[in-house]
C-alpha cells in the first residue's frame, strides 16, 4: 500500500510537472509571437530620411543633389545634426548666370561650391515658427551663423521669410518646414552668395 501511495504521489507531480511546462511552452512560444509582432511593426513603420535623402526623393531638389556630391558633403549632411538647410530648387539654380551651375560643378572648383552650398547650412534646428519668432523678437531682422562662416540676415516680407546674403541679394522661402531626420530643408527661391 505505501508502495501505491508513493507511486500515485509520483504520478501527481509528474501531471503537475508537464502541465507547468506546458503553460511555461505556450507562454513561452506567445511572448515569442508577440515579440515578433512587435518588431514586424517596427519594421513597417517608415523613418524619415535625413536630409541628403528628402532632398533626393524630391525632383525639385536634383541639381542640389548633385551640387551637395559634387563637393562631397553627402556624408556631413548626413550626419547628426541637427542642420537647417536653406535648400534652393532647381528654378533657383537656373537663375544664375548661364554655365555657372557647369562650372561649380567641375572638380576644379570644388572648393567654391563647397563654399556656396555650406552658406546654405545653419547648425540647429530652426523651423519656420522659431525662425519668425526671432525675427519679431529682434526688430525685424535675425542674423544666423552659417556652416560656411559667413551670415545670412533674415527678415519677413509679405508674411515670407526672406534671405539676404553678404552681397545684399534676397531669397524667399518658399516651402517651409520639410521634415528630415537630422534637422529641417526650407526651400528657397534664389540661391544666395557668400562674399
Amino acid at each position: 500500500m505505501k508502495v501505491f501511495k508513493i507511486f500515485v504521489m509520483c504520478a501527481v507531480s509528474l501531471v503537475a510537472f508537464t502541465s507547468c511546462n506546458e503553460t511555461k511552452k505556450e507562454n513561452s512560444e506567445e511572448a515569442v509571437k508577440e515579440t515578433i509582432e512587435v518588431v514586424e511593426e517596427v519594421k513597417e513603420t517608415p523613418t524619415t530620411p535625413n536630409i541628403v535623402g528628402v532632398a533626393a526623393g524630391n525632383e525639385a531638389f536634383s541639381t542640389l543633389v548633385a551640387a551637395v556630391k559634387a563637393a562631397g558633403l553627402v556624408e556631413t549632411l548626413s550626419g547628426e545634426g541637427p542642420f537647417t538647410v536653406f535648400a534652393p530648387t532647381n528654378d533657383a539654380f537656373g537663375k544664375l548666370p548661364e554655365g555657372t551651375v557647369e562650372s561649380l560643378l567641375k572638380p576644379a572648383s570644388k572648393d567654391q561650391l563647397t563654399a556656396v552650398l555650406t552658406y546654405h547650412v545653419v547648425a540647429g534646428k530652426f523651423e519656420a515658427s522659431a525662425v519668425i519668432e526671432a525675427i519679431n523678437g529682434n526688430d525685424g531682422k535675425f542674423t544666423v551663423d552659417t556652416v560656411q562662416g559667413g551670415k545670412i540676415d533674415l527678415s519677413l516680407n509679405n508674411g515670407s521669410v526672406t534671405l539676404t546674403d553678404a552681397n545684399g541679394n534676397t531669397s524667399v522661402v518658399v516651402i517651409p518646414d520639410v521634415a528630415a531626420s537630422n534637422g529641417v530643408i526650407h526651400a528657397i527661391d534664389t540661391v544666395v552668395m557668400p562674399k
